[in-house]
């Protein structure tokens, strides 16, 4: 692997440069500092470049971002004497992959490159990951179910993180697994300059190869502590390590929630066939309006439907002006044993109706190419 190091301490840069070359790298010292971040890129084209010298003052990042941009392909990493939180969360808004401390430990410096290198390895750069929000319109409403066995469904082929910023009474670890979470979205928070891949996936509790869960905090006063730009920050990771991230919302809508809708590329807000549901969905369809967010984003899931409804859902739809529904069916006593178990209803039943709609509706989220290719085929058979 191609690496630029730039930095304005020549002694720093043997030290490095001698690491790296020991670990077969091929290696380009640059003396100086941020400022020949753009010369090295369209000269050189590193596969990485190790940025020394920058501190706390966001306007150094401009920099950082314009690389990042105009470079997608240079992995970007920065190494800091002393930062502020704020620093290192703008730092990832900028897309740097790491910040590591000035100077840095080898082991640390090893690790990072490693990281960058295994990503190379892996072929062409990743798609960023689709953020899908699930929000309930009432108390009751299932979308915590829903976002869980929707998850996991979808971790059969994909890599999928769900995040519960449901924060003062978050339970959606519980719908899935048994135990007790050893960190929680508070502890993130509380340590983000600590943020990387490797201490996201440690935070959060696998519940399959594929599917995690970043818990709320055990303790509801710890969520005070959380704020928007940690969701930012976890967010702006997130999207490049797992194929989709899921986020379990709660019904109050403040500006921590918002600032998570804003990334969702989906919206799920979760109702059932009554009138309260109908009058608060209304309500939260005006706000998604009042946020700019487009009709396409947002799809209502209809939970618990029975056929027969006193409340059809022709007039949901006329009723809320969508023509974007989706109906899970009612299979209260199956789902409750599930959820009682701590248990994915599709571990202990895929035969159930409401597995199998959960099963149809992720392979609507993430079709699967040789899917495609047959219907295709069969049209054209047809034809």
């Amino acid at each position: 692997m191609k690496i630029a190091i730039i930095s304005p301490n020549k002694n720093h840069l043997q030290e490095m440069g001698g690491v790296l070359e020991a670990l077969s790298h091929s290696v380009v010292r640059v003396d100086g500092g941020k400022s020949k971040m753009r010369t090295v890129a369209e000269q050189e084209a590193p596969d990485l470049m190790l940025v020394e010298g920058m501190c706390c003052d966001p306007g150094e990042l401009e920099q950082v971002e314009y690389i990042t941009m105009h470079f997608p392909k240079i992995a970007v990493v920065l190494l800091c004497a002393t930062h502020t939180p704020e620093f290192l969360i703008n730092s990832m808004r900028a897309g740097v992959r790491e910040v590591l401390p000035s100077p840095a430990p080898s082991g640390a410096l090893e690790g990072a490159v490693g990281r960058v290198a295994a990503k190379l390895a892996g072929g062409h750069a990743r798609s960023p990951g689709k953020i899908f929000a699930f929000i309930p319109c009432k108390g009751g409403s299932g979308a915590t179910f829903l976002a869980t066995n929707l998850g996991y469904q979808l971790a059969e082929s994909k890599s999928v993180l769900l995040v519960d910023l449901n924060l003062q009474f978050g339970d959606a670890l519980s719908f899935v697994h048994d135990g007790t979470p050893p960190s929680t979205l508070a502890d993130v928070a509380h340590d983000i300059r600590r943020l990387d891949a490797t201490f996201l996936a440690a935070s959060t509790v696998r519940i399959t190869p594929s599917f995690s869960i970043l818990a709320a905090p055990e303790d509801p006063s710890q969520a005070m502590e959380i704020k928007p730009e940690h969701i930012d920050a976890i967010l702006s990771l997130a999207v490049t390590q797992y194929d989709f991230i899921l986020l379990d919302i709660g019904r109050s809508l403040d500006t921590l929630s918002i600032r998570a809708l804003d990334r969702a590329y989906r919206i799920f807000p979760v109702l059932q066939a009554g009138l309260p549901h109908l009058r608060n969905a209304s309500k939260l369809l005006a706000v998604c309006k009042s946020l700019g967010y487009p009709a396409e984003r947002i799809e209502l899931i209809v939970n618990r439907f029975e056929k027969g409804s006193e409340i059809s859902l022709d007039d949901m739809r006329r009723t809320l002006q969508v023509t974007r529904l989706h109906a899970v069916p009612n299979s209260y006593k199956d789902v409750n044993t599930a959820i009682n178990h701590g248990n994915p209803l599709m571990a202990a039943s895929r035969s159930n109706a409401v597995a199998k709609n959960l099963a149809e509706f992720a392979l609507v989220l993430n079709p699967k190419p040789e899917e495609n290719r047959g219907l295709f085929n069969r049209f054209f058979k047809r034809a």
